[in-house]
């Protein structure tokens, strides 16, 4: 690049940077085309960041400013659409970022249109489930396809570590199968000695022999996870949505799902559906964890082989004497009690120290962890390690 390109370069960043009232002051600079492609990026951000200034996003002002070739007034669904366009991905997404958490256009999560034009990502769902309440009809639906695709990326990244950890725990202490001669796998152990024929003889030589476990197995394990739908839990509560999906799935493990905040709503059957649990939850709102754990208890039938996880951050607005209550009780009975203070990524958790210091020492485990470790927290549980 040669150093008026640089130049160049260099002035139409400052231009764009300081907006459409430096029109009369600094010009854009390079072929007609990339002036107007320019003057399409100007028009866009002032329409952003003209905000801060107290301006109507969607307008221009009297002195001009937005000298694209964009309509005067624009809709969240225009704007999205023209900064996919004309911006990076990556640009684009910090600006969607922004046009939500700094100037709050919620028209950009409430409108159909916007919805389906914008790429899915963690963040545009967290926005998504934030302004649930504001959704109406098909805007519904559109979200749900949203938190959908998320969802399922979610699940492809992590359900393969769930899967090895929770395996390589309960495997270690697995029942092998009676060595006996009607509990033999034919079919395998003739397909694994066949590079032992020998053909001097005609004779298949068997080295090893596979046997098959004869038991019915069954789900004799079970999890249940309740998880605080508080506001502040939000990235907990998609974590534990997809964990809830990738338990479902585990062999000899039965999941049951319940949310809650001053309220106790079960969607067990949701749990193969991430998508529908994410939009039956409501953010915000108070918190009842002995509420929640003692509607987990009437779940439990056979407390020795039954976790019982709580997802929270122990800020207990109903009683506390009946949440250590609750909680003692179930630990006495041989349930697993575990309090999750975080269940994502980062496990940033804030949460009561004091409270959960008292459960921890009732015997409860307390403490935050990422998606992936849960399922070796949940083979050790049942593995007895």
């Amino acid at each position: 690049m040669t150093d008026e390109q640089n130049r160049m370069l260099s002035v139409n960043r400052w231009r764009l940077v300081l907006g459409g009232q430096s029109a009369q002051s600094l010009d854009f600079s390079g072929s007609e085309q990339q002036i107007s492609a320019l003057g399409e990026m100007e028009f866009l951000l002032d329409s952003l960041y003209g905000r801060a200034n107290g301006d109507d996003v969607r307008e221009e002002d009297s002195s001009g400013r937005g000298g694209g070739s964009g309509a005067s007034r624009l809709s969240a669904a225009e704007w999205i659409a023209r900064v996919r366009d004309f911006f990076p991905k990556q640009t684009a997404d910090v600006l969607e970022r922004h046009a939500l958490d700094e100037f709050h256009l919620t028209e950009l999560l409430t409108d159909k249109e916007v919805l389906e034009k914008a790429e899915p990502s963690f963040d545009l769902l967290r926005s998504v489930l934030s302004l649930r309440h504001l959704m109406k009809g098909e805007v519904v639906e559109t979200a749900k396809r949203l938190a959908a695709k998320v969802a399922e990326e979610l699940r492809k990244k992590i359900e393969d570590k769930v899967r090895r950890s929770y395996f390589g725990r309960l495997e270690r202490t697995s029942s092998r199968p009676m060595r006996i001669s009607r509990n033999i796998d034919m079919k395998k152990t003739v397909r694994r000695n066949l590079k032992n024929y020998d053909p001097d003889t005609r004779q298949l030589v068997l080295k090893e022999v596979w046997f098959t476990e004869r038991v019915k197995r069954y789900c004799n394990k079970t999890v249940i996870l309740a998880v605080d739908e508080s506001g502040s839990m939000m990235d907990s509560v998609i974590y534990s949505a997809v964990m809830a999906q990738i338990i479902s799935k585990l062999p000899l493990t039965k999941i049951h799902l319940v949310v809650f905040d001053t309220s106790v709503l079960d969607l067990t059957g949701c749990v193969e559906d991430p998508a529908e649990v994410l939009m039956s939850v409501q953010l915000g709102g108070g918190t009842n964890i002995s509420k929640a754990l003692t509607y987990c208890e009437r779940l439990v039938s056979d407390p020795a082989r039954t976790a019982v996880i709580c997802v929270t951050d122990l800020y207990e607005g109903g009683s506390l004497k009946n949440l250590y209550r609750v909680s003692r009780r179930l630990i006495d009975c041989g349930v697993s009690l575990s309090f999750l203070t975080a269940l994502d990524m980062k496990c940033a958790a804030v949460f009561d120290h004091s409270v959960g210091q008292e459960l921890a020492d009732m015997g409860a485990f307390v403490g935050a962890m990422t998606p992936d470790l849960l399922g070796e927290h949940i083979g050790r549980i049942f593995s007895g390690a």
